[in-house]
Protein backbone atom coordinates (compact mmCIF):
# COMPACT_ATOMS: atom_id res chain seq x y z
CA UNK A 1 0.00 0.00 0.00
CA UNK A 2 0.89 3.45 -0.71
CA UNK A 3 0.40 6.15 1.52
CA UNK A 4 2.67 9.54 -0.15
CA UNK A 5 -0.96 10.91 -1.06
CA UNK A 6 -3.30 10.03 2.16
CA UNK A 7 -3.09 9.75 5.64
CA UNK A 8 -4.29 6.67 8.05
CA UNK A 9 -4.06 7.35 11.40
CA UNK A 10 -4.92 4.05 13.49
CA UNK A 11 -3.58 3.68 16.62
CA UNK A 12 -4.10 2.39 20.39
CA UNK A 13 -2.63 2.67 23.48
CA UNK A 14 -4.34 1.64 26.68
CA UNK A 15 -2.82 0.95 30.16
CA UNK A 16 -4.69 -1.30 32.89
CA UNK A 17 -4.13 -1.60 36.11
CA UNK A 18 -5.61 -3.88 38.41
CA UNK A 19 -4.74 -4.27 41.91
CA UNK A 20 -5.53 -6.91 44.39
CA UNK A 21 -5.38 -7.50 47.17
CA UNK A 22 -4.16 -11.15 48.68
CA UNK A 23 -6.14 -13.49 51.17
CA UNK A 24 -5.22 -12.98 54.89
CA UNK A 25 -2.80 -15.44 55.04
CA UNK A 26 -0.98 -12.49 52.60
CA UNK A 27 -2.87 -9.47 53.39
CA UNK A 28 0.47 -7.18 53.80
CA UNK A 29 0.97 -7.81 50.22
CA UNK A 30 -0.63 -6.21 47.21
CA UNK A 31 -0.12 -7.11 42.94
CA UNK A 32 -0.79 -5.01 40.67
CA UNK A 33 -0.91 -5.91 36.80
CA UNK A 34 -0.60 -3.85 34.43
CA UNK A 35 0.06 -3.25 30.43
CA UNK A 36 0.27 -0.94 27.64
CA UNK A 37 -0.75 -1.74 24.09
CA UNK A 38 0.54 0.87 21.89
CA UNK A 39 0.72 -0.07 18.11
CA UNK A 40 1.10 2.06 15.08
CA UNK A 41 0.12 2.01 11.18
CA UNK A 42 3.17 3.68 9.64
CA UNK A 43 4.26 4.75 6.09
CA UNK A 44 8.31 4.46 6.18
CA UNK A 45 10.75 5.92 4.21
CA UNK A 46 14.22 4.96 5.08
CA UNK A 47 16.17 5.44 1.84
CA UNK A 48 15.47 2.47 -0.28
CA UNK A 49 11.88 3.44 -0.99
CA UNK A 50 8.40 3.63 0.91
CA UNK A 51 6.11 1.21 2.44
CA UNK A 52 3.72 0.38 4.66
CA UNK A 53 3.86 -1.10 8.46
CA UNK A 54 1.88 -2.36 11.48
CA UNK A 55 4.46 -1.18 14.76
CA UNK A 56 4.48 -2.48 18.23
CA UNK A 57 5.59 0.43 20.38
CA UNK A 58 7.12 -0.87 23.53
CA UNK A 59 4.30 -2.46 23.96
CA UNK A 60 4.43 -4.36 27.27
CA UNK A 61 2.76 -7.01 30.32
CA UNK A 62 3.84 -7.21 33.83
CA UNK A 63 3.22 -7.78 37.46
CA UNK A 64 4.66 -5.30 40.36
CA UNK A 65 4.04 -5.36 44.21
CA UNK A 66 5.06 -4.63 47.79
CA UNK A 67 4.92 -6.45 50.79
CA UNK A 68 5.22 -5.06 54.14
CA UNK A 69 7.90 -6.41 56.62
CA UNK A 70 6.88 -3.82 59.37
CA UNK A 71 5.25 -0.17 59.63
CA UNK A 72 8.27 1.70 57.78
CA UNK A 73 9.87 -1.13 55.58
CA UNK A 74 8.73 -3.16 52.86
CA UNK A 75 9.72 -5.31 50.01
CA UNK A 76 9.16 -3.84 46.45
CA UNK A 77 8.99 -6.00 43.00
CA UNK A 78 8.93 -5.82 39.47
CA UNK A 79 8.85 -8.39 36.41
CA UNK A 80 8.09 -6.58 32.79
CA UNK A 81 8.21 -7.91 29.46
CA UNK A 82 7.73 -6.46 26.34
CA UNK A 83 5.15 -7.80 23.99
CA UNK A 84 5.63 -7.56 20.33
CA UNK A 85 1.70 -7.03 19.38
CA UNK A 86 2.51 -6.57 15.23
CA UNK A 87 3.63 -10.44 15.43
CA UNK A 88 7.15 -9.85 13.66
CA UNK A 89 9.30 -10.48 16.46
CA UNK A 90 9.87 -11.64 19.84
CA UNK A 91 6.95 -11.92 21.83
CA UNK A 92 8.55 -11.89 25.82
CA UNK A 93 11.92 -9.43 26.20
CA UNK A 94 12.58 -8.72 29.78
CA UNK A 95 12.05 -4.58 30.70
CA UNK A 96 12.57 -3.69 34.05
CA UNK A 97 12.68 -6.22 36.29
CA UNK A 98 14.13 -6.25 40.38
CA UNK A 99 13.66 -7.07 43.60
CA UNK A 100 14.39 -4.06 46.64
CA UNK A 101 13.33 -2.64 49.77
CA UNK A 102 11.58 0.34 50.64
CA UNK A 103 11.87 2.85 53.76
CA UNK A 104 12.53 5.94 55.56
CA UNK A 105 15.56 6.18 54.08
CA UNK A 106 14.63 5.76 50.39
CA UNK A 107 14.36 2.46 47.94
CA UNK A 108 17.15 0.22 46.80
CA UNK A 109 16.36 -2.66 44.16
CA UNK A 110 18.56 -5.05 42.50
CA UNK A 111 18.34 -5.92 39.01
CA UNK A 112 17.56 -5.09 35.66
CA UNK A 113 16.78 -1.86 35.43
CA UNK A 114 16.36 1.56 32.59
CA UNK A 115 19.42 3.42 33.86
CA UNK A 116 18.99 6.65 36.17
CA UNK A 117 20.31 9.20 33.09
CA UNK A 118 16.99 7.19 31.00
CA UNK A 119 14.74 7.59 33.67
CA UNK A 120 14.90 11.30 34.08
CA UNK A 121 14.60 12.50 30.73
CA UNK A 122 12.16 10.41 29.59
CA UNK A 123 8.85 12.30 29.95
CA UNK A 124 10.74 15.89 28.19
CA UNK A 125 11.26 13.38 25.03
CA UNK A 126 7.67 13.71 23.59
CA UNK A 127 7.97 10.90 21.09
CA UNK A 128 9.38 8.36 23.47
CA UNK A 129 9.45 4.93 22.68
CA UNK A 130 7.96 6.05 18.80
CA UNK A 131 10.21 6.93 15.84
CA UNK A 132 11.77 9.68 17.27
CA UNK A 133 12.63 8.59 20.71
CA UNK A 134 15.82 10.58 21.48
CA UNK A 135 17.75 7.03 21.63
CA UNK A 136 17.72 7.10 17.37
CA UNK A 137 20.53 9.56 17.79
CA UNK A 138 22.11 10.06 21.15
CA UNK A 139 24.00 6.93 23.70
CA UNK A 140 22.64 7.09 27.24
CA UNK A 141 18.97 5.17 26.80
CA UNK A 142 20.24 2.13 28.50
CA UNK A 143 18.16 -0.53 30.05
CA UNK A 144 20.51 -2.48 32.37
CA UNK A 145 21.39 -5.45 33.60
CA UNK A 146 22.96 -6.45 36.99
CA UNK A 147 22.34 -2.80 38.66
CA UNK A 148 22.14 -2.25 42.06
CA UNK A 149 19.78 1.49 42.10
CA UNK A 150 19.12 3.84 45.15
CA UNK A 151 16.33 6.95 44.84
CA UNK A 152 16.30 8.72 48.11
CA UNK A 153 13.27 10.58 49.62
CA UNK A 154 12.41 14.21 48.49
CA UNK A 155 13.43 16.84 50.10
CA UNK A 156 12.26 20.59 49.90
CA UNK A 157 11.33 19.60 46.13
CA UNK A 158 15.16 17.23 45.49
CA UNK A 159 15.59 14.22 45.47
CA UNK A 160 19.00 12.19 44.18
CA UNK A 161 18.81 8.63 42.07
CA UNK A 162 22.08 6.29 41.69
CA UNK A 163 22.96 3.01 39.86
CA UNK A 164 25.80 1.30 39.96
CA UNK A 165 26.02 -0.99 36.97
CA UNK A 166 28.06 -4.73 38.21
CA UNK A 167 30.86 -5.53 35.69
CA UNK A 168 29.48 -9.41 35.68
CA UNK A 169 32.55 -11.05 34.35
CA UNK A 170 36.18 -10.55 33.80
CA UNK A 171 36.34 -8.44 30.96
CA UNK A 172 33.50 -6.60 31.95
CA UNK A 173 33.34 -2.98 33.81
CA UNK A 174 31.94 -1.06 36.79
CA UNK A 175 29.67 1.69 35.37
CA UNK A 176 27.77 4.53 37.35
CA UNK A 177 24.41 6.44 36.53
CA UNK A 178 23.34 8.88 38.52
CA UNK A 179 20.89 12.52 38.78
CA UNK A 180 20.27 15.25 41.23
CA UNK A 181 16.41 15.86 40.26
CA UNK A 182 14.28 18.77 41.23
CA UNK A 183 10.27 18.72 41.00
CA UNK A 184 8.13 15.20 39.28
CA UNK A 185 8.89 14.49 35.63
CA UNK A 186 4.72 14.32 35.06
CA UNK A 187 4.76 18.26 36.15
CA UNK A 188 1.94 17.20 38.77
CA UNK A 189 2.88 18.46 41.90
CA UNK A 190 4.91 21.50 40.41
CA UNK A 191 5.08 23.23 37.24
CA UNK A 192 8.98 23.00 36.91
CA UNK A 193 10.92 19.84 36.59
CA UNK A 194 15.37 20.14 36.29
CA UNK A 195 17.77 18.20 36.23
CA UNK A 196 21.61 17.12 35.66
CA UNK A 197 22.60 13.53 35.31
CA UNK A 198 25.63 11.19 34.28
CA UNK A 199 26.59 8.30 33.22
CA UNK A 200 30.05 7.19 33.74
CA UNK A 201 31.43 4.19 31.82
CA UNK A 202 28.30 2.93 30.95
CA UNK A 203 27.80 0.78 27.98
CA UNK A 204 25.71 1.93 25.11
CA UNK A 205 24.94 2.68 21.28
CA UNK A 206 22.48 5.24 19.90
CA UNK A 207 20.19 3.23 17.63
CA UNK A 208 21.27 4.65 14.36
CA UNK A 209 24.22 3.26 14.86
CA UNK A 210 26.50 5.85 13.85
CA UNK A 211 28.60 5.27 17.10
CA UNK A 212 30.04 2.20 18.07
CA UNK A 213 29.15 -0.08 20.44
CA UNK A 214 30.77 1.17 23.74
CA UNK A 215 31.28 2.58 26.95
CA UNK A 216 30.00 5.75 27.58
CA UNK A 217 30.25 9.19 29.60
CA UNK A 218 26.79 11.27 28.93
CA UNK A 219 26.24 14.29 31.12
CA UNK A 220 22.62 15.96 30.30
CA UNK A 221 21.35 19.32 31.67
CA UNK A 222 17.72 18.74 30.98
CA UNK A 223 14.29 21.32 32.43
CA UNK A 224 10.86 21.35 31.82
CA UNK A 225 7.76 23.75 32.98
CA UNK A 226 4.18 24.09 32.53
CA UNK A 227 2.70 27.75 31.47
CA UNK A 228 -1.04 27.30 31.98
CA UNK A 229 -1.69 24.67 28.74
CA UNK A 230 1.73 24.76 27.16
CA UNK A 231 5.19 22.61 28.43
CA UNK A 232 7.71 23.49 26.91
CA UNK A 233 11.33 21.30 27.81
CA UNK A 234 15.00 21.58 26.96
CA UNK A 235 17.93 18.90 27.15
CA UNK A 236 21.46 19.43 26.65
CA UNK A 237 23.98 16.42 26.21
CA UNK A 238 27.21 15.58 25.61
CA UNK A 239 28.56 11.89 24.92
CA UNK A 240 32.41 10.63 24.67
CA UNK A 241 33.77 7.31 23.97
CA UNK A 242 35.91 6.02 26.95
CA UNK A 243 37.83 4.33 24.80
CA UNK A 244 38.46 6.72 21.73
CA UNK A 245 37.69 10.02 22.93
CA UNK A 246 35.00 10.45 20.25
CA UNK A 247 32.19 12.99 21.45
CA UNK A 248 29.26 14.40 19.96
CA UNK A 249 27.17 17.41 21.67
CA UNK A 250 23.53 17.13 21.37
CA UNK A 251 20.30 19.61 21.89
CA UNK A 252 16.32 18.53 22.48
CA UNK A 253 13.89 21.22 22.23
CA UNK A 254 9.67 19.89 23.05
CA UNK A 255 6.53 21.52 23.42
CA UNK A 256 3.23 20.60 23.81
CA UNK A 257 -0.17 22.36 23.62
CA UNK A 258 -3.48 21.14 25.04
CA UNK A 259 -7.17 21.75 23.98
CA UNK A 260 -9.29 20.19 25.99
CA UNK A 261 -8.72 16.64 24.76
CA UNK A 262 -6.23 17.40 22.07
CA UNK A 263 -2.64 17.91 22.77
CA UNK A 264 -0.11 19.54 19.81
CA UNK A 265 3.40 18.45 19.94
CA UNK A 266 6.35 19.63 18.50
CA UNK A 267 9.92 18.44 19.04
CA UNK A 268 13.40 19.41 17.23
CA UNK A 269 16.37 16.38 18.15
CA UNK A 270 20.41 17.08 17.01
CA UNK A 271 23.50 15.29 17.20
CA UNK A 272 26.72 16.64 16.09
CA UNK A 273 29.51 14.53 16.27
CA UNK A 274 33.65 15.03 15.41
CA UNK A 275 34.77 15.88 12.47
CA UNK A 276 31.45 17.13 11.00
CA UNK A 277 28.58 14.99 10.68
CA UNK A 278 25.43 16.41 11.65
CA UNK A 279 22.13 14.85 12.56
CA UNK A 280 19.02 15.86 13.46
CA UNK A 281 15.25 15.01 13.60
CA UNK A 282 11.79 17.00 13.35
CA UNK A 283 8.38 15.94 14.85
CA UNK A 284 5.12 17.36 14.77
CA UNK A 285 2.08 15.30 16.44
CA UNK A 286 -1.21 15.26 18.08
CA UNK A 287 -2.78 12.95 20.82
CA UNK A 288 -6.70 12.73 21.20
CA UNK A 289 -7.28 11.54 25.01
CA UNK A 290 -10.70 9.19 24.77
CA UNK A 291 -10.22 8.33 28.22
CA UNK A 292 -8.38 7.82 30.84
CA UNK A 293 -6.56 4.68 29.88
CA UNK A 294 -6.57 5.19 26.16
CA UNK A 295 -5.62 7.94 23.48
CA UNK A 296 -5.48 7.68 20.10
CA UNK A 297 -2.27 9.39 18.13
CA UNK A 298 -0.61 10.69 14.58
CA UNK A 299 2.44 11.96 14.24
CA UNK A 300 5.60 12.42 11.33
CA UNK A 301 9.12 12.25 11.84
CA UNK A 302 11.96 12.95 9.39
CA UNK A 303 15.48 12.66 10.22
CA UNK A 304 18.30 14.64 8.18
CA UNK A 305 21.36 12.58 8.70
CA UNK A 306 24.77 13.84 6.64
CA UNK A 307 26.44 10.56 6.61
CA UNK A 308 23.40 8.02 5.38
CA UNK A 309 20.16 8.43 3.77
CA UNK A 310 17.48 10.56 5.14
CA UNK A 311 14.59 9.06 6.68
CA UNK A 312 10.50 9.91 7.51
CA UNK A 313 7.66 8.04 9.14
CA UNK A 314 4.33 9.26 8.73
CA UNK A 315 2.26 7.07 11.36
Amino acid sequence: MNFSKSILVSAMLSTIALPVIASEATEASEIEFFGKANVSLESVDEGDGRYSEVKSNASRLGIKGSHKLTDDLEIVYRAEFATDIDGDGDFWKPRNQFVGIKGNFGTVVLGRLDSVVKQSTSKIDLFNDLDADLKYLWAGENRLAGTVSYKSPTLSGFHFAGSYIAEEDSVGRDGYSVAVVYGDKKLKKSNLYALVSMDLDVQGQSKDKYINKGFYDVTRFAIQGKLSDFVLGAVFHTQEDVDTGASMDGLLLSAKYTINEYTLKGQYQGANHDGGDSRSAITAGVDYKFDSVTKFYAFYSTFNLDSADDKDYLA
